[in-house]
């Protein structure tokens, strides 16, 4: 698959940006995405910023969850919080995916209990055409944000700390636009697909142009990875999403595809490798990860992804195998487990390293994001015992 792309290359990336000046890209997670396998397999969850936290409900006391997250120092404030708690491997950043709707001039809030509202569906092609273009200039406070965090991560000893710039995909995006709000089976969405193809095509190109923006945006600030969020890709068959998804998917990693870093690796022509070393091209690492995605896995990742996450209800030894045990893997921990006694807990950890062993790296994470009532202890033991066991015990 080719992949359309905006005028990007390494350029983009000042002498200042982590991976640049060589601060992440000896990290851990950042290696591990490159599907070099750590000796101690790096963690962290998604949602680890965020309602799990006492300190996060006292700084959100005051705002709205869309307000949080476009001030710079409250946004840089909750990425920071789990890494500071749990010495996680890397720093998730704080945001929702309808932040960009709301950038690009969408009436669009998050209320309470229920999640992302509209205040006018898109279900027309006269609805489509008359969606605002996203001003680039409306991304400042997202900038912001990630330099704040990425110096912050610095001042507190922690700066080859990796974040990782999130967005939510071009689907997922367009399956709240079409419904209005939450829905169990994106039913409008479906139907627009291929009631109107036209239509729908034009709104996933928006929605693609919408969240590429976002996530580069992420990644020139000095994000060190990029993690595409499909939530609602679960809904449909593989079929649907190779022909109606996918390409805007491609789309929308093809603005941030080929931001690219040197780094010396050894020259494997030399006689002696171990002091020759030549420079060589790396892209930035991108996640793609679904929720009921297993039918989709390798869909997902031909559209430009250089990792899979997975969710915890394929096992990871299974993915790796249907991925043909050549992409790295993210996952897969059942949060349901959770709250459960920590001998039960401590041996799914056990079962979920060995079978990520299958891959040629893997970065241990949940099968979906941290629920709202967990203890954040046992997050923080969590990232303990697996920091504490070498990656070799799991083969």
């Amino acid at each position: 698959m080719t992949f359309p792309h905006a005028e990007t290359n390494a350029d983009a990336l000042g002498p200042s940006h982590p991976l640049v000046s060589g601060r992440t890209t000896e990290s851990r997670l950042v290696r591990a995405y490159q599907g070099e396998r750590q000796d101690v397999t790096p963690v962290w969850f998604m949602r680890q910023a965020g309602r799990s936290l006492p300190e996060y409900r006292e700084l959100r006391v005051s705002s709205s969850m869309l307000d949080a997250c476009l001030n710079p120092a409250v946004a840089s404030e909750i990425t920071l919080q789990p890494v500071r708690r749990h010495g996680v491997d890397a720093a998730i950043f704080f945001s929702d995916i309808v932040v960009p709707l709301r950038l690009a001039g969408v009436d669009v809030d998050i209320v309470p209990g229920k999640g992302p509202v509209l205040g006018h569906p898109i279900r027309t092609a006269a609805d489509v055409a008359a969606l605002p273009p996203l001003d680039v200039a409306s991304l400042a406070p997202v900038e912001d944000a990630v330099r704040l965090t990425v110096d912050a991560l610095s001042g507190m000893g922690q700066g080859d700390t990796p974040l990782i710039g999130f967005a939510g995909a071009p689907f997922t995006l367009a399956a709240y636009l079409v419904e209005g709000g939450p829905s169990k089976d994106h039913i409008r969405a479906r139907t627009l697909m291929h009631a109107d193809p036209d239509a729908w095509a034009g709104l996933m190109n928006w929605a693609a142009d919408v969240t590429g923006a976002f996530l580069r945006a992420q990644i020139v600030a000095g994000a060190s990875a990029a993690q595409l969020f499909d939530s609602w890709a679960g809904a449909l068959s593989l079929a649907d999403y190779s022909e109606h998804v996918a390409p805007a998917s491609a789309r929308a990693l093809g603005a941030v595809r080929e931001l690219a870093y040197s780094v010396q690796v050894a020259d494997a022509a030399s006689a002696d490798a171990a002091d020759v070393v030549a420079p060589a091209q790396r892209n930035v690492p991108i996640v793609h990860f679904g929720v009921g995605t297993g039918e989709l896995l390798s869909a997902m990742h031909e559209v430009g992804a250089d990792v899979i996450g997975v969710d915890y209800r394929v096992p990871l030894d299974e993915a790796s195998r249907r991925l043909g045990h050549v992409v790295p893997l993210q996952g897969n921990l059942d949060p349901a487990l959770l709250d459960a006694p920590w001998q039960t807990l401590e041996a799914h950890i056990v079962d979920v390293l060995a079978r990520g062993a299958s891959a040629p790296s893997h970065v241990l994470n949940l099968g979906h994001g941290v629920p709202p009532e967990t203890d954040p202890a046992v997050l923080t033991r969590i990232v303990e015992f697996v920091h504490g066991r070498s990656a070799d015990a799991a083969r």
